[in-house]
Formats: C-alpha cells, sequence, structure tokens
C-alpha cells in the first residue's frame, strides 16, 4: 500500500481529487484542512476505510483511477490531525495483520 498526506490541499488537488470521487456521498471540503491518499488492493481499501472511519472523526470516499495492477485508491477527508491519526491507524492495523500469522508460525 501507498500512503499520502496533503495538508492544506490546494483548490486544484482538491479538484482533481473530487472529480475522480465515485461515491455518491457529499463531502463539504471546506470543512478539510488535509486529504490522507491509500492506494492499495480492494479488499485492504475497503478495511482501511472502516478503520479510518473508526479511529478518527474522517469522511471516506472511493476515488476512481485506471490501474492495469487493480488498486483502487480512497481518499480520507477531514482536519490534520484526525486524518494523520486515520492513516496511522491504518498503517499499523493492516500491517499488523500481515504480520501476526507469520509471527505465529515462526514461534511454534
Amino acid at each position: 500500500m501507498e500512503y499520502r498526506i496533503i495538508k492544506s490541499p490546494s483548490k486544484g488537488a482538491l479538484d482533481i481529487i473530487l472529480r475522480r470521487k465515485s461515491s455518491a456521498l457529499e463531502i463539504n471540503v471546506e470543512n478539510c484542512d488535509a486529504v490522507g491518499l491509500v492506494q492499495g488492493r480492494l479488499i485492504d481499501m475497503v478495511c482501511a476505510a472502516d478503520i479510518a472511519e473508526k479511529a478518527a472523526g474522517v469522511v471516506v470516499a472511493d476515488i476512481r483511477g485506471q490501474c492495469p495492477q487493480h488498486l483502487i485508491m480512497i481518499a480520507v477527508f477531514g482536519d490534520t490531525a484526525a486524518v494523520e491519526t486515520a492513516i496511522q491507524e491504518i498503517k499499523y492495523k493492516l500491517n499488523d495483520e500481515k504480520v501476526k500469522p507469520y509471527a505465529r508460525s515462526q514461534s511454534n
């Protein structure tokens, strides 16, 4: 997975993201101090969206793209602290889940 946070996104950056937003979810960008972008496999992005919304007061939207590797992207909208918290929680929980089975097999 790849992660990026845009703090104080420019109008142009927000326009690009909002034009590519595929969900019907209405997002008030005036209240968004930051946008977190996460790209990865569909299964990971669904879990990442769930983790982000549970971790902090953010809104998550699916972003359309044209990727031959079948990767998708989500955008995490909110204030800077909430977006940073959400992205850190995604990194921690999704990487932790991938490590646990390996760690268990090594300890047996």
